[in-house]
């Protein structure tokens, strides 16, 4: 059996959802579950294919707005697939949220570094880590990830689980020639794209594999007029995008 066919069999998801989760009821906002209150319900969430929110805010007009979660099982095998990992790759992971994707990973043989710009999270992440027996394995920094993680730099992967319309350059930077990142993108011409990008000679490039909707990075925040926009015809398939150090090119091939 290969690595990706035994995919999570070694990690239990619960090990690293908190306490309390986010739900949404049919036609209704989200509103929390705890565990002491309702275990069966909790179990059947975490248990779930789907992503689990994890932590939320609450805007100025009172409602709630998922800021972490758990990503759905079928997107976490998506990227993982896309990165192509093998055993004693040097792997960043920007955005650990609970942890799991992360020991996902470790279990798949990597070796990974994720960073966390929310301290309670990373604090969190590193307790579940540890009790699960992957702390030797994974490395977690708390800082902005869009400084990645220079002390443990150079990459052969990274893998981003938070939305992107600007691709920091820093990543590529981080990145050795030859390496790859998987990134979802939030830019207007086709948000809720998966990319692959390839890195040689200190440029990325690279098209979409796919669809991937996160969260955006906490200082890529953009309205929801934008990520939800309907995409151009055949825009998925048709994007492209190249990073350098001077900036990002994104453009939408021509139809054939």
């Amino acid at each position: 059996m290969s690595a990706l066919q035994r995919f999570g069999a070694g990690v239990n998801r619960a090990d690293f959802i908190p306490e309390r989760i986010w739900i949404r009821p049919e036609g209704e906002q989200l509103r929390p579950l705890d565990r002491t209150d309702d275990p069966e319900l909790w179990a059947e969430h975490v248990a779930d294919e789907e992503s689990v929110v994890t932590q939320v805010s609450r805007d100025a007009n009172g409602m709630l707005w998922p800021t972490s979660s758990s990503s759905a099982l079928h997107t976490m095998r998506q990227m993982i697939e896309a990165a192509e990992l093998e055993p004693d790759l040097n792997v960043l992971e920007i955005g650990t949220g609970t942890g799991y994707n992360a020991a996902l990973m470790a279990d798949l043989g990597v070796r990974v570094t994720t960073v966390e710009i929310d301290p309670e999270l990373a604090a969190a992440a590193s307790a579940a880590l540890e009790r699960t027996g992957f702390a030797d394995r994974v490395t977690v920094v708390n800082c902005d990830g869009e400084d990645g993680a220079p002390e443990q730099a150079p990459f052969d992967r990274v893998i981003v689980t938070a939305a992107a319309r600007t691709i920091p350059y820093t990543w590529i930077e981080q990145t050795s020639d030859g390496g790859r990142l998987v990134i979802p993108y939030s830019g207007p011409e086709c948000a809720g794209a998966l990319l692959v990008l390839d890195v040689a000679e200190g440029t990325a490039t690279g098209r979409a594999v796919g669809d991937a909707f996160f969260m955006p990075l906490r200082g890529q925040k953009q309205p929801q007029s934008v990520l939800r926009a309907e995409r151009a015809p055949d825009a998925l398939r048709r994007l492209r995008i190249t990073v350098t150090r001077t900036g990002q090119n994104v453009a939408l091939a021509p139809t054939a």
